[in-house]
C-alpha cells in the first residue's frame, strides 16, 4: 500500500514538474491570427497562394506527362477529333495549336521542331501540306474543346477536342 502511494505521489510530482495538465501555451490565440489574415487580405476568408500551378500536372511525372501530351497531340492531328478527359483536352490544346502554327510557317526549322514532337513522320508531312491553306485566314484558336457526359466508371469530366 505504501509503495502504491509513493508511486502515485511521484507521478503527481512528475506531471507538475513537466507541465502536463497545466496550460503553458504562450502563443497567439486563433482569434488574433484570424484578425491578422483578415486585415492582410482584405476579405473575410483565408486566401491561399497558387504555388506550382502554372501547368496541369495530370497526375504524372514529367516524362510520362510529356509522352502523354505528345501522343494526344499526334492523335488529334491524325483523327481531327478525340475524346479524353477535360483536363487533358485543355492541356493538349496548347500543343496542337503550336504544331499547326509550325505547319503554317512551313520552313525547315519548323518542320524539324514538329518532327521532334509528333510521333508520326508522315503525319508531319501531311500537316505541313494541309495547314497553310486550311488555316490561312485564322490567327489562332485551331482547336475546340467541347464538354461531354462524365465517364461511367469514375465520373471524370470528359471532353471532345477537335480541329476547327
Amino acid at each position: 500500500m505504501k509503495a502504491v502511494l509513493l508511486l502515485l505521489a511521484s507521478l503527481v510530482g512528475f506531471t507538475a514538474a513537466f507541465g502536463v495538465g497545466a496550460s503553458t501555451f504562450t502563443g497567439k490565440s486563433m482569434s488574433t491570427l484570424e484578425s491578422t489574415y483578415i486585415t492582410r487580405s482584405g476579405r473575410g476568408d483565408l486566401s491561399m497562394m497558387r504555388h506550382r500551378k502554372r501547368m496541369p500536372k495530370l497526375g504524372k511525372p514529367a516524362d510520362q506527362r510529356k509522352a502523354l501530351l505528345r501522343a494526344l497531340t499526334t492523335e488529334v492531328i491524325r483523327h481531327g477529333r478525340i475524346k479524353t478527359t477535360l483536363v487533358r483536352a485543355k492541356a493538349v490544346r496548347k500543343h496542337v495549336d503550336h504544331m499547326i502554327e509550325l505547319g503554317k510557317r512551313g520552313d525547315l526549322h519548323a518542320r524539324r521542331q514538329a518532327l521532334g514532337w509528333i510521333y508520326d513522320k508522315d503525319l508531319v508531312h501531311s500537316l505541313f501540306e494541309a495547314a497553310p491553306e486550311r488555316y490561312a485566314e485564322r490567327n489562332g484558336g485551331y482547336t475546340r474543346v467541347l464538354r461531354t457526359m462524365p465517364r461511367q466508371g469514375d465520373n471524370a469530366k470528359m471532353a471532345v477536342i477537335e480541329l476547327v
